[in-house]
């Protein structure tokens, strides 16, 4: 019996597992890197192991630290989460050597698995079909899919379309599989284009018994990360299921699987499926199949590791789970990764949330963007996706921008709603998704500039008045849009040029009214407003779901990067840089790649020219804003133009 267990990760997961021993009786320890020492996964644990440092690579992907950290604790037993430790063998042998439990499966089948090309052929051998494979070097059929051996969660991957992109995108694949699986081995297999992402979870013990816990539909994807998952998949009938399942089942048998895993096939229209992977780990999207089917994977993944075996039969499914990703990025800004503190978080209604953050909690670059999942069941579909997009619209999620918006346009989407999904969603309904907005963001802005001014009210003297006849205007950003609104006190309340009435003005709570129907807008300011009504560095406002950030009334002083300068757009880290002084580049070229969350972002020149400095390095970190590289802008002959130098006499000085 596992008495005491470390859990070999961070966030969200961390606390799944944590819950899990509670659960179980079972002592939790926690690990955590220098910045994570604060979070929740860490208070929760009975104890906690400082892992030196802020990098992954120096920290929660360091075997030997996780297994020292194990028996310093006194944990007889290692549970790895998800993500690239949880499907390292050698992670997984070094725990079983160093004399602990490991919960997941065998060492030898994570090898086996691990190694997509040799998954495949073992997945022919037992009957399961599989798309063929290509080799980089000499393919010719496009599209097609680049793809790490050893990667997950969509790291490696890589959609080619023509010869003259393959080699670019083979070694750029490469790199970031190097970076975030530690194996930077790619092969390639034909894209299928509108195909849906379907998974069947298995769960088998040591006696070998298997059990197919239905599939789940993971379709709805960025850069092959998925989004929304649920269960039962609305492209999957009882003979198609069962056929699924079967396959499953073999693949299970075939490499002697354990424990809680994922077998992952790709669904096309005809209703043909082709093996994709088997994860030898729990999923993101683990809960959707939890409330359907009524079984604790956890809690299943320890009693395995203990030696316990499944009943003869799974329990009956009920109903349809959804989930939704809550993800610290903004996809109308190309996904970029978000990064702050967050202020609030709340998601009201009959919900399961599983999250690795709370207020206060620091969101960074280092880490996967996963704040928390959102799941709701329901008797049919339309109920759980009715249920989910309703608890995401009134979620309070405050500090840190989100896909928030975005999840919920994809859950209230006509097509979505009839089931029309697969992997090309997002794209192919891009315009009705993106720049949708739960409210009207200026009412929004009404009731923040109405709330600012009550903070205001409070400092003043009694009877104050500067220019009463004339109208206030007030000026935010909106996801870099400017906003402006206004009003005017009079003996009869407050005009607006707006089509709303003012109902009643708080520094908290505004109320307003519209066509007959009253509403209230919760205001939350971080920090106060100051009583000059001036806003400050950092200042936000937050009403309802709209993030606002006050703009001065008057324009401030700002220095302005001289042509040519190109800055970070996110905090990260330099991986690589392309060019150096002296360089000549074309417009369009690349400059440099910067590693923000796991994903690596390429920054390219903007117009053509000469390269006059290069103040950054290959492994250092950037903030937003920090200059990169400085051009010298291309006169008539291709040299430097002295007409418009762009060099400045400190980079570092440059916002």
């Amino acid at each position: 019996m596992i008495g005491r267990l470390l859990v070999a990760n961070r966030g969200e997961i961390a606390r799944r597992v944590i819950r899990a021993c509670r659960e179980a009786g079972v002592s939790p320890v926690a690990v955590h890197a220098d910045p994570d020492a604060g979070e929740p996964h860490v208070r929760e644990a009975d104890a906690s192991v400082r892992l030196p440092g802020e990098h992954p690579a120096d920290t929660y992907l360091r075997a030997d630290l996780l297994v020292a950290a194990a028996l310093a604790s006194g944990a007889d037993a290692v549970h790895p989460g998800y993500g690239v430790r949880s499907e390292n063998a050698a992670f997984a042998r070094a725990v079983l050597d160093a004399g602990l439990t490991w919960v997941g499966p065998d060492p030898e089948v994570i090898a086996a698995m691990g190694d997509k090309v040799a998954a495949k052929r073992v997945m022919r051998q037992a009957g399961v079909p599989v798309l063929p494979d290509l080799d980089p070097a000499t393919a010719d059929r496009f599209p097609l899919l680049v793809k790490a051996s050893a990667g997950g969660g969509g790291r490696g991957m890589r959609v080619v379309r023509e010869a003259a992109e393959l080699a670019g995108q083979v070694d750029a694949a490469g790199r970031e599989a190097a970076c975030a699986c530690g194996d930077g081995r790619v092969f390639c297999e034909p894209l299928l284009e509108g195909a849906r992402h379907v998974e069947v979870q298995v769960l088998a013990d040591r006696r070998g018994a298997v059990w197919a816990l239905g599939e789940r539909e993971c379709s709805i994807q960025r850069r092959h990360q998925k989004l929304v998952e649920e269960t039962p998949s609305p492209a999957v009938g009882p003979e198609l299921r069962e056929r699924l399942c079967a396959a499953a089942v073999r693949a299970a048998r075939a490499i002697g699987y354990t424990g809680a895993g994922t077998v992952e096939f790709l669904l096309d229209d005809s209703g043909a499926f082709h093996f994709l992977e088997v994860n030898t780990r729990l999923q993101v999207e683990h809960p959707v199949t939890e409330l359907t089917w009524g079984v604790d994977l956890v809690a299943w993944q320890l009693a395995i590791a203990e030696g316990a075996g499944l009943p003869d039969a799974p329990p009956t499914p009920s109903g349809h789970a959804i989930e939704a990703r809550l993800c610290a990025e903004d996809p109308e800004r190309g996904w970029r990764p978000a990064h702050g503190v967050v202020r609030r978080f709340h998601v009201p209604g009959d919900v399961r949330v599983d999250s690795g953050v709370e207020a206060g909690s620091a969101v960074g670059v280092r880490y996967d963007p996963l704040l928390a999942k959102v799941i709701a069941h329901g008797p049919t579909r339309a109920a759980a996706v009715r249920k989910l997009a309703a608890a995401l619209e009134r979620a309070e999620l405050h500090g840190v921008a989100t896909n928030r918006d975005l999840l919920v346009a994809v859950l209230r989407h006509p097509a979505f709603g009839r089931g029309d999904t697969h992997t090309g969603f997002l794209e192919q309904h891009r315009a009705d998704l993106l720049g949708t907005r739960p409210v009207d963001v200026r009412h929004a802005a009404l009731a923040a500039a109405l709330a600012r001014s009550a903070h205001r009210a409070r400092a003043l003297p009694a009877g104050w008045r500067n220019l009463p006849s004339q109208p206030v205007r007030v000026a935010f950003e909106h996801r870099g849009e400017r906003v402006e609104v206004d009003y005017l006190r009079t003996r009869d309340g407050i005009a607006t040029s707006l089509d709303v009435e003012v109902v009643a003005v708080g520094p908290d709570v505004v109320r307003l009214r519209r066509g007959g129907v009253e509403t209230a807008w919760p205001v939350t300011h971080y920090p106060p407003p100051d009583p000059s009504g001036e806003p400050g560095p950092g200042d936000r406002v937050e009403v309802g779901p709209v993030t606002l950030t006050p703009l001065p009334r008057h324009p401030v002083p700002e220095r302005r990067a001289p042509r040519g300068t190109t800055t970070a757009p996110m905090p990260g880290v330099v991986v690589r840089v392309e060019v150096a002084e002296g360089a000549t580049v074309a417009e369009g070229e690349l400059l440099l790649v910067l590693e923000a969350m796991k994903v690596e972002h390429r920054v390219r020149a903007e117009l053509a020219g000469v390269v006059t400095a290069v103040p950054v390095a290959q492994g250092r970190s950037v903030a937003e804003g920090d200059v990169l590289v400085v051009l010298a802008p291309a006169g008539p002959a291709g040299t430097a133009d002295p007409a418009d130098p762009a060099t400045p006499a400190d980079p570092e000085e440059q916002p």
